[in-house]
């Protein structure tokens, strides 16, 4: 694998960082205080081309490569992980699908404006019952002339309140388990879809994660993104993409709260001398920078097989491992580094904390892709 970014690849990691660093993280604390979603940065952000940075022009995307997507996702995690995960979830999850799935029909009115950053879309496959076991799909859609009527629930969906349009995924076969799971792509305001809360998290709060509801929801056939019986498989394959921008989206929050440490480190003194010349202090900061140079390897290795159109299962599954657990680990020693400060809202590195948090949980918990690795080694 070349390790060297092309000149593109730069440019887009350079417009991130600066777009991050004067827009982003100077009312990150502000909007994770007030669990209130950024919507003028998200839409500059789509503008930038970032919230389809993989999909050709002609769909409304930048046009780039999936490293491009990486290197750019975690310089904005840097600054606030709320954004990155709308950002995450417009690329990976709801628009590499419909890229790759949809019809030109659909991605002209469903992924556009999604890649443009008009909306945002998501991904609707968590259930009550279905959540590591993706394929206990409980919601149904039911075949009625030239619609599907579609009843059920969806939780812990990220973009969900805001969201224009749903990737949603139902059984229209039940006999067929989950070789009989569809996907959709469901409009807002759609009679019988609604949005009945949005969750208070820990971290990430600035994004929403809400629960959706179908009530005898009818959505048209020329909705349907694939086959019937497809849907498992566009999950699937969207999830893969997925745990690559999770890796990165870690990987920014364990640099963010690094760089904070290292330069409190610097400032604070101890003992007549700056932090940073303790020996204990300068073993965490040596700790934290190897651990997250490793995990950003890890997202571009997988990032590069999928540009390369290779298999990437078992790498995007250790990206993600790995970069969850480092990412909870740098940010626990940041707040160590920190001292008391670090227990404190006016300092960064408690929100990092908090957001590193949800990357060990979804996409795959971190004993998922334990066993996503395992049977990719083991040829299961």
């Amino acid at each position: 694998m070349n390790l060297q970014l092309t000149d593109e690849q730069s440019m887009i990691q350079a417009m991130a960082r600066e777009f991050a660093r004067e827009h982003v993280r100077p009312i990150a604390a502000e909007i994770d205080r007030e669990a209130r979603f950024p919507h003028e940065t998200v839409k500059r952000m789509g503008e930038l081309g970032l919230m389809g940075i993989a999909v050709p022009e002609r769909w409304g995307g930048a046009g780039a490569d999936v490293v491009s997507y990486v290197v750019a996702l975690e310089e904005i995690a840097k600054a606030c992980a709320s954004h990155a995960v709308v950002m995450s979830v417009n690329n990976s999850l709801y628009g590499d699908p419909l890229l790759k799935f949809g019809t030109d029909e659909q991605r002209l009115r469903f992924l556009k404006p999604v890649a443009s950053g008009q909306a945002p879309g998501c991904f609707a496959l968590t259930e009550p019952q279905a959540g590591s076991d993706a394929a206990n799909q409980e919601t149904v859609a039911r075949r009625d002339g030239d619609h599907y009527v579609v009843t059920g629930r969806k939780l812990f969906i990220s973009n969900g309140r805001e969201a224009a349009f749903a990737l949603v995924f139902a059984q229209t076969d039940r006999a067929q388990g989950h070789q009989g799971i569809t996907a959709f792509i469901v409009e807002k305001g759609t009679p019988g879809f609604t949005v009945s809360k949005t969750e208070d998290k820990l971290g990430i709060r600035a994004s929403d994660t809400a629960e959706l509801v179908f009530e005898e929801c009818r959505v048209p056939v020329a909705n349907r993104l694939g086959e019937e019986g497809q849907g498992f498989r566009i999950a699937l394959t969207a999830v893969d993409g997925g745990r690559i921008g999770i890796g990165a989206q870690a990987v920014g929050i364990a640099a963010g709260a690094y760089e904070r440490a290292v330069a409190y480190a610097r400032e604070r003194k101890a003992f007549g001398v700056a932090i940073g010349q303790h020996q204990m202090v300068q073993w965490m900061l040596a700790d934290m920078a190897t651990a997250i140079d490793g995990g950003r390897l890890l997202c571009l290795q997988a990032a590069a097989l999928k540009d390369r159109g290779a298999p990437f299962t078992k790498q995007a599954a250790m990206a993600k491992l790995f970069c969850a657990e480092m990412a909870m680990k740098v940010t626990t020693d940041a707040i160590q580094v920190h001292g008391g400060y670090g227990f404190i809202k006016d300092y960064e590195v408690e929100r990092h904390f908090r957001d590193a948090k949800i990357t060990q949980l979804y996409e795959g918990t971190s004993q998922i892709q334990k066993l996503v690795i395992a049977r990719e080694v083991l040829g299961a």
